[in-house]
């Protein structure tokens, strides 16, 4: 009879995920927490460094904050040891091009097109950002200046210089520029020109979803609108952005009483399903209007991008029949 005796198993050393501290020096002052965290954490789904900004396990100075926090130089961000997805969860980003209405070194403004998230998160694998970024992998930067809603097309303004990402945070944070888009809303508009400045305040739903409020409490909003042209029933408006509150002119036109046309969390379900029977299945906003100093030379720039096909044709149509 053979006997085998088994070596003892020798126990080795696994390198498991630790906290990290990070230290903000002067290049990444001005960066969002959350943009912070997907430059550092190469490979971690969104959706987990979301939830762990949610949960407090990120932390900046000791202290929970929320994932547009602008980071300080000075600051220390805790990032917590943070699960890599496996490999039956890593989908590649398919690289994108999108219509570019301007670029140099240190500036990318492209026309988004409806329905296109700006980035990954909350359900989305992956936005512009990160498409722009995989069809440019040799840009050393590509950086969102601001964000526009997922089903709201135009204007959208890249950083390639983290120098020109802190001047147009600076600028927009102080109203500079003006950022104007074209709206479809229910009902007959009264004036040629109005000031909203009612304040809006972010809540979640029962279910977790993002919405908000005209509210006393909320944080001050502006939106300058101007009547561009009637169609019976409908009236195509131009809002001018003083404040950038999220979701600001869709709530300012909603509380109003004039919603826009396809907006699914503020709008009418009835119209929305009306014009989808037509065809057209989004929101009728549009971000058409830029004009902003150049973020490093000053220069002012006036930059436009044309109401979409989808959204002319809408328009042609409302015009012969009103």
């Amino acid at each position: 009879m053979l006997l085998f005796h088994m070596r003892k198993p020798v126990p080795v050393p696994i390198s498991l995920p630790s906290v990290r501290l990070l230290q903000i020096d002067a290049e990444s002052a001005g960066q969002r927490l959350d943009n912070f965290l997907i430059r550092h954490c190469k490979g971690v789904p969104k959706s987990h460094l979301y939830k762990a900004i949610r949960n407090g396990e990120v932390r900046v100075n000791k202290g929970r904050i929320a994932a547009d926090y602008r980071l300080l130089q000075g600051d220390t961000v805790r990032v917590p040891p943070l699960r890599l997805p496996a490999p039956n969860e890593s989908r590649p980003v398919p690289p994108a091009v999108f219509p570019v209405v301007y670029e140099d070194d240190a500036l990318l403004v492209i026309d988004k097109p409806a329905g296109t998230a700006v980035h990954g998160g909350s359900g989305v694998s992956f936005g512009v950002i990160e498409q722009l970024r995989a069809s440019r992998p040799e840009a050393p930067m590509l950086e969102l200046a601001h964000r526009l809603d997922r089903e709201t097309s135009g204007l959208l303004m890249v950083a390639k210089k983290r120098s020109a990402l802190v001047a147009l945070h600076d600028m927009l944070r102080e109203s500079r520029g003006r950022k104007r888009y074209l709206a479809l809303v229910v009902g007959d508009w009264v004036n040629d020109r109005q000031h909203l400045r009612q304040p809006l305040l972010k809540w979640l739903t029962a279910a977790g979803e993002r919405r908000v409020k005209v509210d006393p409490a909320g944080k001050a909003a502006h939106t300058i609108i101007s009547l561009k042209k009637r169609y019976g029933r409908y009236t195509l408006l131009e809002a001018e952005l003083r404040t950038g509150r999220t979701h600001q002119i869709r709530v300012h036109l909603a509380a109003s009483g004039y919603p826009i046309v396809g907006d699914e969390k503020y709008g009418r379900d009835e119209v929305r399903a009306q014009f989808a029977k037509q065809g057209f299945n989004r929101m009728f906003l549009h971000a058409a209007h830029l004009e902003i100093p150049h973020p490093l030379t000053g220069e002012l720039l006036d930059l436009h991008a044309p109401l979409p096909p989808a959204c002319e044709q809408l328009l042609e149509s409302l015009e012969k029949n009103p």
